[in-house]
């Protein structure tokens, strides 16, 4: 699975085919983190242990960005995307940072972390993303716009 996500990013011009790093995944494969010097680019790919969603994490040097996947949508298995920061509006963008990516129990949920702060979660089952910056709006999942909540920390026990 390593580097699918990325080569579908990359063939649909969302990230360059070479920008792909291996990520370390540790808690049976629910959990990959790997570190992050902000404006550095970085693809760290999450696919869910059952291998039906997947989810990156990517900065291309200007923007941060967590994207939803769903596998079973061949053509297109991006479903969403979310916002996560402006490498120019980071203030400690100059110092080490740690991404972790956590598939929730029931590997319906992804939630994004940065040093230690959850930036965006993933709901597949619901359809429905979480985000600090709210932004963009929803391509595909738009029964809801990507209001963060608190709330949904608790698919992550």
């Amino acid at each position: 699975m390593a580097g699918f996500i990325s080569n579908w990013l990359a063939r649909l011009g969302l990230v360059a085919a070479t920008a792909h790093l291996p990520t370390t995944a540790v808690a049976e494969d629910r959990s990959h983190e790997t570190g992050l010097k902000v404006g550095t680019p970085l693809v760290v790919e999450a696919p869910s242990p059952n291998g039906k969603y997947g989810v990156v994490f990517e900065d291309d040097g200007e923007t941060g960005y967590f994207y939803a996947l769903d596998f079973s949508q061949t053509e297109n298995p991006i479903q969403e995307a979310a916002h996560i920061y402006d490498v120019e509006s980071v203030a400690n963008r100059d110092f080490p940072s740690q991404v972790r990516i956590l598939w929730s129990p029931d590997q319906l949920k992804a939630g994004l972390w940065i040093n230690g702060y959850p930036h965006a979660v993933f709901d597949f089952a619901n359809k429905r993303g979480y985000s600090r910056n709210n932004s963009p709006a929803p391509i595909k999942w738009t029964d809801h716009d990507f209001t963060w909540q608190d709330s949904a920390l608790a698919f992550f026990p």
